[in-house]
């Protein structure tokens, strides 16, 4: 775009640069450097979740730049800023996770009042870790202007005695000390090579899950969300980026012409094709919630069911991020499932063109193992499948990459812990037994607050030996680097006098991940009689922002999303 030839009758930037009532407006602009000529291009927020609080972070500066180059390259003028990074892997396991879930709004409603408070034209948004890449593609779809997704990329593997390993393995490792399979010097050695890079955990957890979203759902560059954060190629796709959201000025193309109920769809297609994070059912209804679309958990779980599972990924398989990436990336996984009638190939992305034709000259790779054909799956449903039934009215979901059919199904005795902590010390005290299911509880949305990852708590059964031999279900979230019979996002919660709140030890419990169905042995008229009897059970966050949170977000089945979304919009900020 010719920025001597720009026509700013449409855009927001008119509000601040255009006319001689946006002199002082100017001068701001011309203090911080800015050239008439700048002034008067289009303005293109750079937003990054830059931070110092986690690997997954701390390259998205530096990739910013890139942008930023790429951008000016095509006649616009970047306007960089910052928002906030609850980073999981180290809110993990104590009450800084409360924190997590609603740092997506967070993200979401601060990178939208930067670009309403200071009139910007376009959006190019760097994210690395679980909450951020969700809260950055909020953003676009609410905001509508423009827009282009940037995934840090991944974290390499570490190498422990030659084993490559990564942050799941160290998670793990912490239950096999607590049994004394592992040494503390071991567990020294593990925790100081586990994560040799910066990047977000490399497997298929929540932030690759994210990523692979970001591409299948067309706001993100093709192959831009696999290269791991240290390849330099990262910094060209960042500069592409930077050139291609001011074609997308010139031809009009908005996060909401891309962001459609199909390409919904196709992201719920990738999650399930490659094993990724039950979170996902949590953020692709919030997304779409965003764009005024009713796309809620029973959706997603509809795609996961009829998509196969091919991408043979940690935790449930044997690759990482990286070796999908070198293999064909993200595209390899899309032309399969495109070519066998699993994706639509007519939505549009910021390339400009379709999936389809995005498509076109993505060659299959027959000389790998990490991608399966569609045709010939790992299992013909996907990694992540959706429960319902008198304990889960309002549904759940589990992640079953990994297990096989017989370990599907899971009966038995309940074993009731209300809030994480409580079932973690009985893991680490071995004070459960074998063929329980441990019930953990008023860890949803509104009861946490927060709706806490228990990823702690799983992978330290999984370090004693005992993943496969008990089952855990909760109103919260699970890691995607958890594996078992896990089931979360069980709803209604506990806080709000769902049944998971009226369950009692021994309650026998049956968990049927191939009928997709979650129940408890009790009547309705038991269930009822027991729903008298229940009081609602305080928490701690009786001030700032998690009590705010608490007040306003909403069920886990629509996302736990905070805001009426653009069902009830007038006008978005895109047409002001």
């Amino acid at each position: 775009m010719d920025a001597r030839f720009t026509d700013k009758s449409k855009l927001p930037s008119r509000h601040v640069t255009e006319g001689p009532a946006r002199a002082p407006h100017r001068s701001y602009l011309y203090a911080m450097g800015l050239t008439k000529e700048q002034i008067h291009q289009p303005l293109v927020g750079v937003a990054s979740c830059w931070n110092e609080a986690a690997p997954c972070n701390i390259s998205l500066m530096r990739q910013a730049q890139a942008v930023k180059k790429g951008v000016a390259a095509a006649n616009g003028t970047p306007r960089e800023f910052c928002t906030i990074t609850v980073t999981d892997g180290i809110a993990m396991g104590h009450a800084g996770m409360r924190a997590s879930l609603p740092s997506r709004e967070v993200i979401a409603d601060s990178v939208e009042l930067t670009m309403r408070g200071h009139a910007y034209d376009a959006l190019v948004g760097l994210a690395g870790c679980d909450k951020s890449l969700p809260g950055m593609m909020m953003a676009m779809v609410r905001l509508n202007v423009p827009s282009i997704f940037i995934y840090g990329g991944s974290i390499l593997p570490g190498n422990f005695r030659g084993k490559p390993v990564t942050v799941q393995d160290l998670f793990e490792a912490v239950g096999k000390h607590a049994v004394g399979d592992m040494s503390l010097d071991d567990l020294d050695e593990l925790e100081q090579v586990a994560c040799p890079s910066a990047g977000a955990c490399g497997a298929q957890f929540t932030a690759n899950t994210m990523a692979t979203v970001s591409e299948a759902i067309g706001l993100a560059l093709p192959y831009s969300a696999g290269a791991p954060a240290p390849y330099e190629i990262r910094d060209r796709f960042c500069m592409t980026a930077g050139e291609k959201v001011m074609e997308l000025i010139a031809k009009n193309i908005r996060p909401r012409d891309i962001v459609t109920r199909k390409s919904l769809e196709n992201a719920a297609a990738a999650v399930a094709a490659s094993g990724g994070s039950t979170n996902a059912a949590l953020h692709l209804p919030a997304i779409a919630h965003e764009c005024g679309i009713s796309f809620d958990l029973f959706d997603v779980a509809e795609i996961f069911r009829k998509t196969p599972y091919i991408a043979d990924l940690k935790p449930g398989g044997r690759y990482v991020a990286k070796d999908m990436f070198e293999v064909g990336g993200i595209p390899l996984l899309m032309k399969t499932l495109l070519d066998h009638g699993y994706l639509h190939g007519d939505c549009m992305t910021v390339t400009g063109r379709t999936i389809a034709e995005n498509m076109e000259h993505v060659a299959w790779n027959p000389d790998q193992d990490v991608v399966r054909p569609a045709n010939a799956p790992i299992t013909v449903t996907g990694g992540v499948v959706g429960l319902k039934g008198n304990l889960a009215p309002e549904g759940a979901i589990v992640k079953v990459a990994g297990m096989g059919p017989d370990k599907q199904v899971f009966t038995g005795p309940a074993r009731v812990f209300d809030g994480e902590e409580a079932c973690f010390e009985a893991v680490q005290a071995r004070t459960y037994k074998e063929g329980e299911v441990l019930v953990i509880r008023y860890e949803g949305p509104k009861g946490g607050p927060g709706m806490r990852e228990m990823l702690s708590t799983t992978a330290a059964l999984y370090g004693q030996g005992m993943g496969d031999k008990v089952a855990l279900i909760t109103d919260g979230r699970f890691s995607g680097a958890t594996r078992g019979f896990c089931v979360g996002h069980v709803g209604p919660e506990a806080a709000i006098g769902g049944p998971i709140g009226l369950i009692r030890d021994g309650d026998v419990i049956t968990l049927d991940a191939i009928k997709g169905t979650l129940d408890v042995a009790l009547t309705d008229e038991e269930l009822a009689q027991r729903r008298t009897e229940w009081t609602p059970r305080t928490n701690a966050a009786t001030s700032g922002y998690l009590w705010k949170y608490a007040q306003t977000v909403g069920p886990a089945v629509s996302g736990a999303v905070t805001h009426p979304g653009g069902a009830q919009e007038t006008q978005t900020y895109a047409d002001i």
